[in-house]
């Protein structure tokens, strides 16, 4: 069956589709010795290549969850050094993160092969949960709660954020689900509330969690959370 070439490499876990269009308008991808164009349909048959190096789809589908230490990069490309977090993590076989987690963070980051899985947990109108705990430099009040809670106007980004849910969780610290995600949305929100971030650690996404992870290390999904999973997308 033919697909796209960029679906193809996304389903490769080469890239993301976006990404894959990127290296076509560079001529970086060649299909059967011929550099691809945007819209190009290939089948298993044929010889792909990005960059030189011959693409095989990976038939073993791999799910990790890896807590990411602070400082770790959520990027496939190697301008950051060991900071990249592919190569931080050094796995075998090739991986790449389902979306991000800024450097400042910590925290549940998912690993994949299989760029469908990621798509589908990308695309936040689908309304995924992915669950916070929050540190401040400042007393968390009611009135914060209250507002984080009910959208905040980012001016950065010039949109409102969606109802959450936000609990207290200590005197400088709350817990907070986001179905959005922009970029360094809960940092955005509290700064608009004249809050400091301190510690952001991600502690769940849909139903794959956090505890149990030692920082820098992670663990494979398990075949009932990955049916789970498969099940809320």
């Amino acid at each position: 069956m033919e697909v796209r070439i960029n679906k193809y490499l996304s389903e490769a876990g080469v890239c993301s589709r976006r990404e894959a269009d990127r290296l076509i308008e560079a001529g970086k991808v060649m299909i059967d010795g011929k550099s691809a164009i945007t819209g190009s349909k290939v089948t298993d048959g044929q010889v792909i290549k990005v960059n030189g190096t011959t693409v095989t789809k990976e038939e073993e589908l791999i799910l990790l969850a890896f807590n990411k230490p602070v400082g770790v990069v959520c990027t496939t490309t190697d301008k950051q050094g060991k900071n990249n977090i592919v190569d931080y993590i050094g796995y075998e076989k090739r991986i790449y993160p389902v979306g991000r987690l800024d450097k400042d963070s910590q925290g549940l980051i998912l690993m994949t092969n299989d760029g469908d899985i990621m798509n589908k947990i990308l695309k936040s109108v689908n309304g995924h949960e992915k669950e916070y705990v929050v540190e401040v430099d400042k007393s968390v009040t009611e009135e914060f709660i209250h507002k984080m809670s009910n959208g905040i106007y980012l001016e950065a980004l010039d949109r409102k954020t969606d109802q959450c849910f936000v609990k207290k969780e200590g005197k400088f610290s709350f817990r907070i689900i986001l179905t959005q995600g922009l970029n360094r949305q809960i940092r955005r929100m509290s700064e608009s509330l004249g809050y400091k971030v301190t510690r952001l650690e991600r502690i769940r996404i849909m139903n794959i969690k956090l505890a149990g992870i030692p920082l820098g290390q992670y663990r494979k999904v398990s075949d009932e959370e990955y049916r789970i999973l498969c099940s809320m997308l």
